[in-house]
């Protein structure tokens, strides 16, 4: 099982379950724990090979991962702790995994939470991906992923989230980064069959107006996907929402599920 952390709240029977992108763990989320844990039951993942789900079995010994059974990890978790419905979060990367949750476990979703969203790779972003796949085994991985953090954290005032997943990236095992790194093969069938099906799940995109190469396609996702979809973007915040601007990060989540919490009543 994923290692995990629980913060239990007495007043609340509502559990947020936050998930993190590659290359981090789950200690980027040290931002929201005290205002979410006011609220809600909180349950935080490292997912297989990160943080300290570093020496999980499954990251020892499967040559390839695939979403479905890196979803499946954070569903084991889930039973494990007997939690039958949650509201995710996710950051990155881990907006893909959550979307793939939802796909294969929908009656586990009360809402998601989409933050720095992926939905479709720009011609940038393949362009990195391709260039990273040629090179991946002939230059150090953790200088590909501050390329990587660069390109996608470019600004000065996006450096906290730039030097945190480089950081946290420092941890992995280079075996265990390209693992994670050929999942981009997999990435764009995915992503389209998600942006042709809009789930019945309340879902918020919260984005960066700086996240130059994740926004535009959530911008034109969200008026296609308008019965369970919105969109927020916070002004003068990159990819990384939860880092860059936490303070309204919270706020708007947690508002937004305590609208949801509200409709299900």
């Amino acid at each position: 099982m994923l290692a995990h952390t629980v913060y239990t709240n007495e007043k609340s029977t509502e559990w947020v379950t936050f998930v993190h992108g590659a290359g981090g763990s789950s200690t980027i989320w040290f931002k929201q724990l005290r205002e979410f844990k006011k609220h809600f039951n909180i349950l935080l993942l490292d997912l297989r090979g990160h943080g300290r789900s570093k020496n999980n079995l499954k990251s020892l010994f499967e040559k390839r991962y695939t979403f479905a059974s890196v979803a499946k990890d954070v569903i084991d978790v889930l039973d494990g702790l007997n939690i039958q419905k949650t509201h995710f979060i996710g950051m990155s990367l881990g907006t893909i995994v959550i979307r793939q949750l939802a796909e294969d476990y929908s009656d586990r979703f009360q809402s998601m939470i989409m933050g720095g969203a992926i939905m479709k790779m720009n011609y940038k972003s393949r362009l990195l991906m391709t260039v990273g796949n040629i090179f991946k085994h002939m230059i150090p991985y953790l200088l590909l992923y501050k390329i990587l953090a660069f390109a996608i954290m470019p600004k000065s005032a996006h450096k906290e989230s730039r030097n945190l997943f480089i950081n946290e990236a420092k941890k992995l095992y280079q075996k265990e980064f390209l693992k994670w790194f050929k999942l981009t093969a997999d990435i764009n069938p995915l992503l389209e069959w998600f942006r042709e099906v809009e789930l019945s799940i309340p879902t918020l995109y919260i984005m960066g107006s700086e996240d130059y190469m994740f926004l535009p396609a959530i911008q034109k996702l969200i008026k296609t996907h308008t019965k369970y979809s919105k969109l927020f973007v916070i002004e003068d915040c990159g990819h990384v929402v939860n880092v860059d601007q936490p303070k309204i990060f919270n706020q708007k989540v947690i508002e937004y599920i305590n609208q949801i919490i509200s409709k299900n009543k």
